[in-house]
């Protein structure tokens, strides 16, 4: 092993973490759109089986993050939100994916 530690911006694969992503639910969610271009409020909700308000505080956190874009809209005369990664987000969650790889790997 190399590095020291608990030092920051070690040579561990932890270091490489998106502390943003890491959190069980936003990875869930950030999974959840990986997968589609977009998706609807209520699909990611039923999917990361959380309510509307825990969905809604973590794709805030998110959005602000620069890694998810919320899309508000109507479908006849019924408002509806969609969600959809950004690029930056894409690739936030393959580097996030691939430090988890590398902690699983021993790496």
């Amino acid at each position: 092993m190399t590095g020291t530690p608990g030092a920051q911006g070690g040579t561990h694969a932890r270091h490489r973490l998106d502390e943003v992503i890491h959190a069980p639910v936003r990875f869930s969610i950030v999974a959840a759109l990986a997968k589609v271009e977009n998706a609807e409020f209520a699909a990611v909700r039923d999917t990361v089986e959380v309510s509307d308000s825990v969905l809604s505080k973590q794709a805030a956190q998110l959005e602000a993050a620069g890694y998810v874009k919320v899309k508000k809209g109507y479908v006849g005369k019924r408002p509806r939100t969609w969600l959809s990664l950004t690029a930056r987000g894409r690739r936030a969650f393959e580097e996030h994916l691939a430090a988890l790889r590398a902690i699983a790997g021993g790496a």
